[in-house]
């Protein structure tokens, strides 16, 4: 049987690397965000590689769904999905969810808004996914992970997070080898060039900077919804 991960994060976190480690295993298939194509064609944002974004991937989300619950190679056991849960908009229907096993990638709102501000000058509260974590989560719970922690202690807490999600932890998750992949977006060129270049999990690092100002308000709004995630971490 097939366990469909979904893993929610939003931007500015360590997503990728994460999702290099699940990709590291020999039993495990990985996709990476199905959703931007569909998330840029509703929104109309002008995003780095847009138009190859919106070549390469189903712009209904619909088809996005039945392929993310289709039949898989039966060598295949954990299918990974890498989402950013600001992705589902609100003209996403959500039945489709109910098959996955899902989980949670968040980040200290602090962390997030000063690292998102110096690549984006006025970023939102939509532009973080933190309430659409907090809705999947209400809807179907499932672990959560917190970046520090991943950070502080790869192995302790992807074996939690492995155990929490009904799957054998595999010590190959804590290591990979450079360079880019088959299954990285064709947004890789514009987003993936520190991933590209590491092997593994880098180092616990605070926020290199106080948030401007004008953004104290956006971290205020995404408190809430981090500290109720906050306590299931594993």
């Amino acid at each position: 049987m097939v366990t469909r991960v979904a893993m929610w994060s939003g931007p500015r976190n360590v997503s990728t690397a994460l999702m290099r480690s699940f990709g590291s295993r020999a039993d495990t298939l990985v996709v990476d965000e199905p959703l931007y194509a569909y998330y840029l064609d509703a929104t109309g944002l002008d995003h780095p590689g847009r138009d190859d974004v919106l070549a390469s991937q189903p712009c209904r989300w619909e088809e996005v769904a039945a392929d993310l619950t289709s039949p898989l190679p039966p060598d295949i056991a954990v299918f990974y999905q890498k989402h950013m849960a600001h992705h589902l908009l609100p003209g996403v229907g959500r039945d489709w969810l109910v098959g996955l096993a899902h989980a949670y990638l968040i980040r200290d709102p602090v962390h997030v808004v000063a690292s998102y501000a110096k690549v984006r000058g006025a970023p939102t509260l939509a532009d973080l996914g933190y309430a659409q974590q907090v809705e999947i989560f209400r809807a179907h719970g499932g672990p959560v992970v917190d970046a520090a922690d991943l950070l502080r202690d790869p192995a302790g807490v992807l074996e939690r997070l492995c155990v929490a999600l009904g799957i054998g932890y595999d010590q190959a998750m804590l290591s990979w080898a450079p360079g880019r992949r088959e299954t990285d977006g064709v947004w890789a060129q514009h987003w993936y060039a520190g991933v590209e270049a590491s092997t593994r999990f880098g180092p616990y690092a605070p926020p290199d900077g106080p948030v401007p100002e004008r953004l104290v308000p956006l971290v205020e709004a995404a408190q809430p919804y981090y500290e109720e995630l906050y306590p299931h971490r594993v």
